[in-house]
Protein backbone atom coordinates (compact mmCIF):
# COMPACT_ATOMS: atom_id res chain seq x y z
CA UNK A 1 0.00 0.00 0.00
CA UNK A 2 3.27 2.52 0.82
CA UNK A 3 4.57 1.82 -2.70
CA UNK A 4 0.86 3.03 -4.28
CA UNK A 5 1.18 6.40 -3.18
CA UNK A 6 5.23 6.65 -3.61
CA UNK A 7 4.50 9.13 -6.88
CA UNK A 8 2.59 11.71 -4.41
CA UNK A 9 6.16 11.96 -2.45
CA UNK A 10 7.86 13.32 -5.29
CA UNK A 11 5.22 14.85 -7.36
CA UNK A 12 3.42 16.87 -4.69
CA UNK A 13 4.59 20.27 -5.56
CA UNK A 14 3.28 19.68 -8.98
CA UNK A 15 -0.01 19.07 -7.33
CA UNK A 16 -0.09 21.46 -4.94
CA UNK A 17 0.79 24.34 -7.44
CA UNK A 18 -1.57 23.15 -10.33
CA UNK A 19 -4.60 23.00 -7.48
CA UNK A 20 -3.73 26.70 -6.46
CA UNK A 21 -3.09 27.78 -10.20
CA UNK A 22 -6.26 26.11 -11.32
CA UNK A 23 -8.51 27.40 -8.17
CA UNK A 24 -7.44 31.32 -9.31
CA UNK A 25 -7.43 30.60 -13.44
CA UNK A 26 -10.17 30.79 -16.59
CA UNK A 27 -12.13 27.80 -15.43
CA UNK A 28 -13.30 28.91 -12.00
CA UNK A 29 -13.49 32.83 -11.99
CA UNK A 30 -15.43 34.36 -14.91
CA UNK A 31 -17.99 31.20 -14.50
CA UNK A 32 -18.29 31.26 -10.55
CA UNK A 33 -19.00 35.51 -10.56
CA UNK A 34 -20.90 36.21 -13.29
CA UNK A 35 -23.99 35.76 -11.25
CA UNK A 36 -22.72 37.40 -8.82
CA UNK A 37 -21.77 40.87 -10.73
CA UNK A 38 -25.14 40.24 -12.79
CA UNK A 39 -27.00 42.19 -10.49
CA UNK A 40 -25.36 45.09 -10.03
CA UNK A 41 -24.48 45.08 -13.76
CA UNK A 42 -28.13 45.35 -14.79
CA UNK A 43 -29.07 47.58 -12.29
CA UNK A 44 -26.54 49.73 -12.99
CA UNK A 45 -26.39 49.55 -16.77
CA UNK A 46 -30.05 48.92 -17.64
CA UNK A 47 -29.04 45.30 -19.19
CA UNK A 48 -30.87 41.99 -19.36
CA UNK A 49 -29.75 38.94 -17.00
CA UNK A 50 -29.09 37.22 -20.34
CA UNK A 51 -26.84 40.06 -22.34
CA UNK A 52 -24.87 40.11 -19.08
CA UNK A 53 -24.69 36.08 -19.81
CA UNK A 54 -24.22 36.38 -23.31
CA UNK A 55 -20.48 37.68 -22.66
CA UNK A 56 -19.26 34.18 -22.01
CA UNK A 57 -20.35 33.72 -25.77
CA UNK A 58 -17.36 35.72 -26.75
CA UNK A 59 -15.33 34.27 -24.21
CA UNK A 60 -16.20 30.57 -25.45
CA UNK A 61 -15.91 31.33 -29.25
CA UNK A 62 -12.37 33.08 -28.36
CA UNK A 63 -11.95 29.86 -26.35
CA UNK A 64 -12.19 27.64 -29.43
CA UNK A 65 -9.15 29.44 -30.66
CA UNK A 66 -6.93 30.33 -28.02
CA UNK A 67 -7.27 26.69 -26.11
CA UNK A 68 -5.63 24.90 -28.42
CA UNK A 69 -3.22 27.43 -29.53
CA UNK A 70 -2.20 26.96 -25.30
CA UNK A 71 -2.00 23.35 -25.60
CA UNK A 72 0.41 23.73 -29.04
CA UNK A 73 2.65 26.55 -26.79
CA UNK A 74 2.42 23.63 -24.00
CA UNK A 75 3.74 21.06 -26.12
CA UNK A 76 5.98 23.36 -27.89
CA UNK A 77 8.18 25.84 -25.16
CA UNK A 78 6.62 23.57 -21.92
CA UNK A 79 3.74 23.94 -19.79
CA UNK A 80 5.68 26.15 -16.77
CA UNK A 81 6.38 29.80 -19.21
CA UNK A 82 2.80 29.30 -20.41
CA UNK A 83 1.19 29.48 -17.40
CA UNK A 84 3.22 32.02 -15.25
CA UNK A 85 2.58 34.70 -18.69
CA UNK A 86 -0.82 33.80 -18.75
CA UNK A 87 -1.60 34.15 -15.40
CA UNK A 88 0.09 37.57 -15.12
CA UNK A 89 -1.96 38.82 -18.25
CA UNK A 90 -5.59 36.78 -16.92
CA UNK A 91 -5.38 39.08 -14.10
CA UNK A 92 -4.61 42.65 -15.75
CA UNK A 93 -7.53 41.30 -18.56
CA UNK A 94 -10.23 40.45 -15.10
CA UNK A 95 -9.41 43.88 -13.15
CA UNK A 96 -10.09 45.52 -17.15
CA UNK A 97 -13.94 44.98 -16.12
CA UNK A 98 -13.81 47.84 -13.72
CA UNK A 99 -13.33 50.03 -16.55
CA UNK A 100 -16.72 49.34 -17.95
CA UNK A 101 -18.61 52.39 -19.20
CA UNK A 102 -22.12 50.98 -20.10
CA UNK A 103 -21.03 49.27 -23.77
CA UNK A 104 -21.97 46.42 -24.35
CA UNK A 105 -19.12 46.34 -26.81
CA UNK A 106 -16.23 47.14 -24.78
CA UNK A 107 -18.37 44.88 -21.97
CA UNK A 108 -17.98 41.99 -24.73
CA UNK A 109 -14.51 42.42 -25.64
CA UNK A 110 -13.19 42.20 -22.44
CA UNK A 111 -14.55 39.00 -22.24
CA UNK A 112 -13.03 38.12 -25.79
CA UNK A 113 -9.71 39.45 -24.10
CA UNK A 114 -9.77 37.27 -21.29
CA UNK A 115 -9.96 34.31 -23.04
CA UNK A 116 -7.01 35.07 -25.59
CA UNK A 117 -4.67 35.80 -22.52
CA UNK A 118 -6.00 33.49 -19.99
CA UNK A 119 -6.08 30.10 -21.80
CA UNK A 120 -2.73 29.43 -20.39
CA UNK A 121 -4.22 29.40 -16.71
CA UNK A 122 -6.78 26.40 -17.99
CA UNK A 123 -6.19 23.10 -16.65
CA UNK A 124 -4.56 22.56 -20.14
CA UNK A 125 -0.71 23.28 -18.65
CA UNK A 126 -1.21 21.96 -15.21
CA UNK A 127 -2.93 18.40 -16.19
CA UNK A 128 -0.17 17.78 -18.71
CA UNK A 129 2.65 18.19 -16.17
CA UNK A 130 0.65 16.24 -13.59
CA UNK A 131 -0.09 13.62 -16.15
CA UNK A 132 3.43 13.10 -16.50
CA UNK A 133 4.61 13.16 -12.83
CA UNK A 134 1.94 10.36 -11.94
CA UNK A 135 1.04 7.01 -14.06
CA UNK A 136 -0.32 4.80 -11.35
CA UNK A 137 -2.32 6.95 -9.40
CA UNK A 138 -3.19 9.35 -12.19
CA UNK A 139 -6.45 9.87 -11.57
CA UNK A 140 -6.03 10.37 -7.74
CA UNK A 141 -3.53 13.14 -8.76
CA UNK A 142 -5.62 14.59 -11.42
CA UNK A 143 -8.61 15.44 -8.84
CA UNK A 144 -6.58 16.33 -5.97
CA UNK A 145 -5.45 18.99 -8.66
CA UNK A 146 -8.34 19.52 -10.30
CA UNK A 147 -10.42 20.30 -6.88
CA UNK A 148 -9.14 23.57 -7.24
CA UNK A 149 -11.68 24.93 -9.77
CA UNK A 150 -14.53 24.23 -6.88
CA UNK A 151 -12.55 25.56 -3.86
CA UNK A 152 -11.58 28.73 -6.24
CA UNK A 153 -15.00 28.89 -7.61
CA UNK A 154 -16.65 28.66 -3.37
CA UNK A 155 -14.31 31.05 -2.02
CA UNK A 156 -14.33 33.75 -5.18
CA UNK A 157 -18.17 33.61 -5.87
CA UNK A 158 -18.76 34.85 -1.79
CA UNK A 159 -16.12 37.00 -1.90
CA UNK A 160 -16.80 38.74 -5.14
CA UNK A 161 -20.30 39.36 -3.56
CA UNK A 162 -18.88 40.73 -0.06
CA UNK A 163 -16.58 43.45 -2.19
CA UNK A 164 -19.87 44.65 -4.28
CA UNK A 165 -21.90 45.15 -1.04
CA UNK A 166 -18.89 47.10 0.93
CA UNK A 167 -17.23 48.61 -2.38
CA UNK A 168 -19.16 48.49 -5.12
CA UNK A 169 -18.93 45.96 -8.24
CA UNK A 170 -15.94 48.05 -10.08
CA UNK A 171 -13.65 47.20 -6.77
CA UNK A 172 -14.91 43.83 -6.73
CA UNK A 173 -13.54 42.78 -10.33
CA UNK A 174 -9.92 44.35 -9.09
CA UNK A 175 -10.13 42.48 -5.83
CA UNK A 176 -11.11 38.98 -8.18
CA UNK A 177 -8.42 40.35 -10.85
CA UNK A 178 -5.81 40.35 -8.17
CA UNK A 179 -6.14 36.67 -6.47
CA UNK A 180 -4.33 34.73 -9.31
CA UNK A 181 -1.72 37.37 -9.38
CA UNK A 182 -1.34 37.72 -5.45
CA UNK A 183 -2.10 34.57 -4.70
CA UNK A 184 -1.37 31.91 -7.24
CA UNK A 185 1.70 33.56 -9.50
CA UNK A 186 3.61 33.11 -6.39
CA UNK A 187 3.29 29.45 -5.83
CA UNK A 188 3.23 28.29 -8.91
CA UNK A 189 6.24 29.69 -10.46
CA UNK A 190 8.31 28.20 -6.95
CA UNK A 191 6.54 24.69 -7.36
CA UNK A 192 5.49 23.82 -10.30
CA UNK A 193 7.68 22.32 -12.88
CA UNK A 194 7.69 19.71 -15.71
CA UNK A 195 9.43 16.13 -15.45
CA UNK A 196 12.18 17.15 -18.13
CA UNK A 197 12.68 20.46 -16.06
CA UNK A 198 16.70 19.95 -15.36
CA UNK A 199 16.25 21.73 -11.97
CA UNK A 200 13.56 18.69 -10.89
CA UNK A 201 15.65 16.03 -12.94
CA UNK A 202 16.97 13.87 -10.16
CA UNK A 203 13.69 13.78 -8.44
CA UNK A 204 11.89 12.78 -11.10
CA UNK A 205 14.32 10.16 -11.61
CA UNK A 206 14.14 8.87 -8.52
CA UNK A 207 10.30 9.12 -8.67
CA UNK A 208 10.10 6.50 -12.15
CA UNK A 209 12.49 4.29 -10.68
CA UNK A 210 10.30 3.96 -6.94
CA UNK A 211 7.13 3.10 -9.42
CA UNK A 212 5.55 0.00 -8.76
CA UNK A 213 6.59 -3.18 -11.29
CA UNK A 214 4.76 -2.47 -14.65
CA UNK A 215 4.31 1.07 -15.43
CA UNK A 216 6.52 3.28 -17.84
CA UNK A 217 9.52 5.71 -17.04
CA UNK A 218 9.25 9.24 -17.85
CA UNK A 219 9.31 8.73 -22.14
CA UNK A 220 6.87 10.48 -23.49
CA UNK A 221 4.37 8.15 -25.88
CA UNK A 222 1.21 8.25 -27.41
CA UNK A 223 -0.43 9.80 -30.69
CA UNK A 224 0.53 12.83 -32.36
CA UNK A 225 -2.12 15.55 -33.33
CA UNK A 226 -2.74 14.71 -36.69
CA UNK A 227 -3.15 10.90 -35.75
CA UNK A 228 -5.77 11.41 -32.83
CA UNK A 229 -7.94 13.78 -35.28
CA UNK A 230 -8.03 10.77 -37.63
CA UNK A 231 -9.24 8.69 -34.30
CA UNK A 232 -13.19 7.82 -34.18
CA UNK A 233 -12.82 7.94 -30.71
CA UNK A 234 -11.48 12.42 -30.41
CA UNK A 235 -14.35 13.15 -32.33
CA UNK A 236 -16.89 11.17 -29.65
CA UNK A 237 -15.75 12.33 -27.06
CA UNK A 238 -15.81 16.21 -28.89
CA UNK A 239 -19.24 15.39 -29.76
CA UNK A 240 -20.04 14.10 -25.95
CA UNK A 241 -18.61 17.17 -24.03
CA UNK A 242 -20.23 19.82 -26.06
CA UNK A 243 -23.51 19.20 -25.30
CA UNK A 244 -22.48 17.97 -21.88
CA UNK A 245 -20.83 21.02 -21.00
CA UNK A 246 -23.92 23.15 -22.33
CA UNK A 247 -25.88 21.06 -20.04
CA UNK A 248 -23.77 21.73 -16.89
CA UNK A 249 -22.43 25.15 -17.82
CA UNK A 250 -26.02 26.83 -18.40
CA UNK A 251 -27.21 26.57 -14.86
CA UNK A 252 -24.11 27.41 -13.18
CA UNK A 253 -23.97 31.19 -13.53
CA UNK A 254 -27.62 31.56 -13.34
CA UNK A 255 -28.16 29.71 -9.73
CA UNK A 256 -28.43 32.81 -7.88
CA UNK A 257 -31.13 34.32 -10.50
CA UNK A 258 -32.96 31.02 -10.83
CA UNK A 259 -32.85 31.02 -6.60
CA UNK A 260 -34.29 34.29 -6.66
CA UNK A 261 -36.68 33.29 -9.35
CA UNK A 262 -38.25 30.71 -7.14
CA UNK A 263 -38.67 33.40 -4.49
CA UNK A 264 -35.41 32.97 -2.09
CA UNK A 265 -33.89 35.66 -0.77
CA UNK A 266 -30.41 36.96 -2.28
CA UNK A 267 -28.39 36.64 0.80
CA UNK A 268 -30.02 32.70 0.68
CA UNK A 269 -29.17 32.51 -2.86
CA UNK A 270 -25.81 33.28 -2.15
CA UNK A 271 -25.22 30.96 0.61
CA UNK A 272 -26.88 28.13 -1.49
CA UNK A 273 -24.96 28.82 -4.49
CA UNK A 274 -21.77 28.58 -2.75
CA UNK A 275 -22.75 24.76 -1.85
CA UNK A 276 -21.73 23.98 -5.63
CA UNK A 277 -18.69 25.03 -5.05
CA UNK A 278 -17.71 22.50 -2.17
CA UNK A 279 -19.67 20.01 -3.90
CA UNK A 280 -17.29 20.09 -6.74
CA UNK A 281 -14.20 19.67 -4.26
CA UNK A 282 -16.42 16.27 -3.42
CA UNK A 283 -16.75 15.24 -7.06
CA UNK A 284 -13.24 16.37 -7.87
CA UNK A 285 -11.71 14.12 -5.70
CA UNK A 286 -14.14 11.18 -5.61
CA UNK A 287 -14.22 10.90 -9.42
CA UNK A 288 -9.33 11.20 -8.67
CA UNK A 289 -9.92 8.07 -6.73
CA UNK A 290 -12.34 6.14 -8.58
CA UNK A 291 -10.79 6.85 -11.82
CA UNK A 292 -7.51 4.29 -10.87
CA UNK A 293 -9.72 1.74 -9.82
CA UNK A 294 -13.10 1.91 -12.12
CA UNK A 295 -13.12 1.79 -16.07
CA UNK A 296 -13.70 5.54 -16.94
CA UNK A 297 -16.57 5.24 -19.21
CA UNK A 298 -18.28 3.83 -17.38
CA UNK A 299 -17.96 6.11 -13.96
CA UNK A 300 -18.65 8.36 -16.84
CA UNK A 301 -21.91 7.23 -17.36
CA UNK A 302 -22.95 6.87 -13.88
CA UNK A 303 -21.60 10.12 -12.69
CA UNK A 304 -22.57 12.23 -15.40
CA UNK A 305 -26.27 11.10 -15.85
CA UNK A 306 -26.53 12.44 -12.10
CA UNK A 307 -27.17 15.71 -12.90
CA UNK A 308 -30.52 15.08 -13.80
CA UNK A 309 -32.03 14.44 -11.37
CA UNK A 310 -30.93 18.16 -10.28
CA UNK A 311 -32.88 19.46 -13.64
CA UNK A 312 -36.02 17.86 -12.63
CA UNK A 313 -35.47 19.16 -8.98
CA UNK A 314 -35.07 22.92 -10.38
CA UNK A 315 -38.00 22.67 -12.15
CA UNK A 316 -40.33 22.43 -9.37
CA UNK A 317 -42.92 25.30 -8.91
CA UNK A 318 -42.32 25.75 -4.92
CA UNK A 319 -39.18 23.70 -4.02
CA UNK A 320 -37.88 23.59 -0.51
CA UNK A 321 -34.67 24.96 0.35
CA UNK A 322 -33.70 21.25 1.43
CA UNK A 323 -34.61 20.25 -2.30
CA UNK A 324 -32.82 23.02 -4.16
CA UNK A 325 -29.22 22.59 -1.91
CA UNK A 326 -29.66 19.05 -2.71
CA UNK A 327 -30.26 20.07 -6.64
CA UNK A 328 -27.16 22.38 -6.05
CA UNK A 329 -24.84 19.77 -4.50
CA UNK A 330 -25.91 16.93 -7.32
CA UNK A 331 -25.23 19.29 -10.30
CA UNK A 332 -22.00 20.11 -8.30
CA UNK A 333 -20.34 16.96 -7.92
CA UNK A 334 -21.29 15.98 -11.58
CA UNK A 335 -19.44 19.24 -12.58
CA UNK A 336 -16.40 18.06 -10.41
CA UNK A 337 -16.15 14.86 -12.33
CA UNK A 338 -16.16 16.29 -15.48
CA UNK A 339 -12.75 18.03 -15.82
CA UNK A 340 -11.00 14.55 -14.48
CA UNK A 341 -12.28 12.68 -16.92
CA UNK A 342 -11.51 15.20 -19.72
CA UNK A 343 -7.57 15.36 -18.58
CA UNK A 344 -7.64 11.02 -17.72
CA UNK A 345 -9.17 10.14 -20.84
CA UNK A 346 -7.25 12.29 -22.88
CA UNK A 347 -3.99 10.12 -21.26
CA UNK A 348 -5.57 6.84 -21.19
CA UNK A 349 -6.97 7.20 -25.03
CA UNK A 350 -4.38 9.37 -26.66
CA UNK A 351 -1.00 9.25 -24.42
CA UNK A 352 1.09 11.82 -23.25
CA UNK A 353 2.73 12.89 -26.65
CA UNK A 354 0.44 15.49 -27.89
CA UNK A 355 -1.35 15.68 -24.65
CA UNK A 356 -1.64 19.64 -24.69
CA UNK A 357 -2.98 20.05 -28.17
CA UNK A 358 -5.27 16.96 -27.75
CA UNK A 359 -6.59 18.36 -24.70
CA UNK A 360 -6.92 22.18 -25.74
CA UNK A 361 -8.46 21.34 -29.22
CA UNK A 362 -11.44 19.40 -26.90
CA UNK A 363 -11.07 21.34 -24.24
CA UNK A 364 -12.35 24.20 -27.21
CA UNK A 365 -15.48 22.16 -27.66
CA UNK A 366 -16.29 21.68 -23.71
CA UNK A 367 -15.67 25.69 -23.65
CA UNK A 368 -17.96 26.34 -26.42
CA UNK A 369 -20.85 24.52 -25.14
CA UNK A 370 -19.94 26.29 -21.84
CA UNK A 371 -19.99 29.42 -22.87
CA UNK A 372 -23.09 29.18 -25.15
CA UNK A 373 -25.38 27.62 -22.12
CA UNK A 374 -25.73 30.26 -20.32
CA UNK A 375 -26.47 32.92 -22.39
CA UNK A 376 -29.29 30.14 -24.17
CA UNK A 377 -30.72 29.69 -20.25
CA UNK A 378 -30.31 33.47 -19.77
CA UNK A 379 -32.48 34.15 -22.35
CA UNK A 380 -34.99 31.61 -22.17
CA UNK A 381 -35.58 33.07 -18.81
CA UNK A 382 -35.80 36.76 -20.18
CA UNK A 383 -38.71 35.63 -22.70
CA UNK A 384 -40.81 33.52 -20.53
CA UNK A 385 -39.55 34.22 -17.10
CA UNK A 386 -38.77 30.79 -16.12
CA UNK A 387 -35.59 28.52 -16.63
CA UNK A 388 -37.89 25.29 -16.89
CA UNK A 389 -37.95 25.16 -20.76
CA UNK A 390 -33.94 24.93 -20.81
CA UNK A 391 -33.46 22.38 -17.76
CA UNK A 392 -36.15 20.01 -19.09
CA UNK A 393 -33.57 20.04 -22.25
CA UNK A 394 -30.75 19.10 -20.52
CA UNK A 395 -31.96 16.85 -18.72
CA UNK A 396 -32.48 14.79 -21.42
CA UNK A 397 -28.75 15.60 -22.61
CA UNK A 398 -26.99 14.37 -19.63
CA UNK A 399 -28.72 11.00 -20.01
CA UNK A 400 -27.79 10.76 -23.92
CA UNK A 401 -24.33 11.83 -23.59
CA UNK A 402 -23.81 10.08 -20.54
CA UNK A 403 -24.34 6.84 -21.83
CA UNK A 404 -22.54 7.95 -24.90
CA UNK A 405 -19.33 6.93 -23.10
CA UNK A 406 -19.33 3.73 -22.70
CA UNK A 407 -18.64 3.78 -26.69
CA UNK A 408 -15.07 4.30 -26.05
CA UNK A 409 -14.46 0.62 -25.76
CA UNK A 410 -11.22 -0.43 -24.11
CA UNK A 411 -7.94 1.20 -22.70
CA UNK A 412 -4.67 1.08 -25.45
CA UNK A 413 -2.10 1.34 -22.88
CA UNK A 414 0.18 -1.15 -25.13
CA UNK A 415 -0.88 0.29 -28.24
CA UNK A 416 0.23 3.67 -26.61
CA UNK A 417 3.37 2.19 -25.26
CA UNK A 418 4.25 1.59 -28.80
CA UNK A 419 3.79 4.83 -30.50
CA UNK A 420 7.27 6.54 -29.26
Amino acid sequence: MKGDFVEFKYGWPVVLAGSIGISLGMSPLPFYTIGVFAQPLTQEFGWTIGQVMTGLVPFCIATVFSAPFAGYLSDRFGVRPVALASMLLFSLAMMAFSLNNGSLVVYFALWSLLSVVGAGTLPITYTKAISRWFQHKRGLALGMALVGTGIGGAIAKVYAAGLIDMFGWRTAYIGVGLLPLVVAFPVVYLLFRDVDDPKVEQRATDMAKARPPGYADNQIYGYSFPQAMRDWRFWLLCAIFLPLSFALGGPIPNLETMLTSKEFARSDAIIMASFLGYSVYVGRVMAGYLLDIVWAPALACVLQMMPAISMYIFTLPDPTYAQMVTGIVVLGVAAGVEYDLLAYLVARYFGMRSYARIYGTLYAFFGLGAGFGPAIFGSIYGQTGSYDLAMQYSMWGFIICSLSFLLLGRYRDEQLKAMV
